[in-house]
């Protein structure tokens, strides 16, 4: 063993990143904390409520309906981008001039700021001049998002797949351009089938990177906020009002500071909860 003392001037280098970390996150957190165990009636005066808001809130039926109609939203979106995105990676030229025009057109989704995808949307899903729904009531259907839930859902759903696909598109052909060559010419030998190529090569080499992609889009989904709120404003009525868009009208619209700091560390731990299943069941064949 080398008898040399360890330098540890690497961790000055670290301490940039610490101190930022604890401005923008630890800092906040502490402050969220501490309202939510306080009222305040202005003038800033604080009175000590204990757990009071945290109960009024695990009680409250508005915030039930709030995180079912989250769970259900995500859920959904799952269900939908992640599939699609492999099947659209799958479909993909894997080589040649085609190849980057298809990855330049998948990565301009992304591009777009939250706020201009839910106006874009919001214009383009109007049911008097909008393309899609004045396209719609064209052919018969009975479309409008400002007053039917189940249109509303239908247009944030579209709007969310629209803009988030392109992300598990890129991260599945990332995977599947990292799988050597030589695994398909043994495949195409032994005569396997596609979907004996996708169950045992394709698949597998994609596990981390769904795994990645999952996760991701997990968290955007559960925390999903600027383009609903631009793109239905959480209505019509309560249909879209989702837990982020709750919570903002109870900090902001309501101004109940003690509840709303309470509700986003129970909306912060239910994420934290979710996304440690999410990882510990995907991962837990490679515990063995």
């Amino acid at each position: 063993m080398s008898g040399r003392t360890p330098n540890q001037k690497a961790w000055w280098l670290v301490l940039p990143v610490v101190v930022l970390v604890a401005f923008n996150a630890v800092i906040p957190l502490m402050t969220v904390v501490n309202y939510s165990v306080q009222e305040t009636f202005g003038d800033n005066q604080f009175f000590f409520e204990g757990v009071t808001w945290f109960e009024q809130i695990l009680h409250s039926s508005r915030f039930h309906d709030a995180l079912q109609r989250q769970l259900l939203f995500t859920a959904i979106i799952l269900a939908i981008e992640i599939p699609l995105g492999v099947a659209i990676a799958l479909a993909m030229p894997k080589r040649g001039a085609w190849a980057s025009v298809c990855l330049v057109l998948m990565a301009m989704p992304l591009l777009i700021p939250w706020n201009v995808v839910g106006a874009m949307w919001n214009i383009f899903a109007l049911p008097d001049i909008g393309l899609l729904g004045h396209s719609l009531n064209a052919l018969g259907f009975d479309y409008n998002f400002t007053r039917q839930p189940f249109s509303a859902w239908s247009t944030l759903i579209a709007m969310d797949v629209w803009h988030w696909t392109s992300l598990v598109v890129l991260l599945a052909y990332a995977g599947l351009s990292s799988i050597p060559d030589a695994f398909y010419q043994a495949a195409k030998i032994d005569g396997a089938s596609a979907w004996a190529v996708f169950r045992y090569i394709q698949l597998p080499k994609m596990k981390r990177v769904l795994m990645i992609a999952v996760l991701l889009r997990f968290m955007d989904s559960f925390m999903i906020y600027t383009e609903a709120i631009v793109l239905t404003g959480g209505g019509p009525g309560n249909a879209t009002s989702l837990l982020s868009i709750d919570l903002v009208k109870i900090a902001l619209g309501q101004f109940d500071l003690g509840p709303a700091a309470a509700m986003s560390l129970i909306y912060f731990l239910i994420i934290l909860l979710l996304s440690w299943v999410f990882y510990a069941v995907m991962t837990r064949d490679e515990a063995h």
